[in-house]
């Protein structure tokens, strides 16, 4: 396990950069790797945690030994809930104890190195820019997109259409100046339900078309040229769905 010894953020962008890297490492674990995060959370193991590193790795191990631990740990015991609720309930929950461990060790630096009210609150005002973890899992950060501008409902109907280049759509308009204004403006509030990041018009995006959610071709390793050959595209998290008994 990385130790917190090894890499001690000081300023308010070395900390934010540290929380983005262990943002992306749970949202990985949470969606495209979901099947294997699931799997190492097996219930007959011992109290198991989620770590996300600045690496943008993730890791599913015990608690630290050390008493008191070098860093503030992740919630414990989160597999012996996996098979007691529902599979997107417990993914749910999970991401909620991780947004709260995230807070918590972005500020245990902030308190380690001496940060002052101003830093304090801009080191806040830049994390609550990011949608949660919980919101991209459950897709709430979709949902409020979608209320705050109606336009970036980015025609899901344009995804579903008869073309095969319905579903990933938004690199379409490249060659077109005007047309790229337009879409930028149309799909700039739409995040990556991988990453969490923001839209932007020169990357290739696909839509999956059961939960119709949309993600950088790179975040689930889709091309264009693979894409070309799909009927219907599956994200990781809507593939790796278990039907209940």
């Amino acid at each position: 396990m990385e130790g917190g010894a090894q890499y001690n953020p000081r300023t308010v962008e070395e900390v934010l950069k540290d929380l983005k890297g262990r943002r992306a490492g749970l949202i990985k674990a949470l969606t495209t790797d979901v099947e294997e995060f699931y799997q190492q959370c097996d219930p007959e193991k011992e109290n198991l945690c989620l770590y996300g590193f600045p690496s943008e790795q993730w890791e599913v191990n015990l608690p630290a030994e050390e008493v008191p631990p070098e860093l503030p740990e992740p919630a414990l015991g989160i597999n012996f809930a996996r098979d007691g609720m529902q599979e997107k309930d417990w993914l749910a929950l999970v991401a909620v104890h991780s947004d709260a461990w995230l807070l918590s060790v972005a500020f245990y630096f902030g308190a380690r190195f001496g940060f002052d009210k101003a830093d304090r609150k801009r080191l806040f005002n830049m994390i609550n820019e990011l949608p949660t973890i919980y919101e991209i899992v459950t897709g709430a950060a979709k949902k409020q997109v979608k209320d705050r501008s109606s336009v970036s409902n980015h025609s899901s109907n344009k995804s579903k259409s008869n073309s095969k280049l319905g579903k990933y759509a938004k690199v379409e308009v490249k060659d077109e100046e005007d047309g790229l204004d337009e879409e930028e403006e149309e799909h700039g509030d739409t995040l990556c339900g991988a990453c969490g990041e923001n839209y932007a018009s020169d990357e290739f995006w696909i839509c999956c078309d059961l939960c119709e959610r949309w993600f950088h071709g790179k975040c689930v390793k889709i091309t264009p040229a693979k894409a070309e050959h799909i009927k219907q595209y599956k994200c990781p998290s809507c593939s790796n769905k278990r039907p209940r008994p």
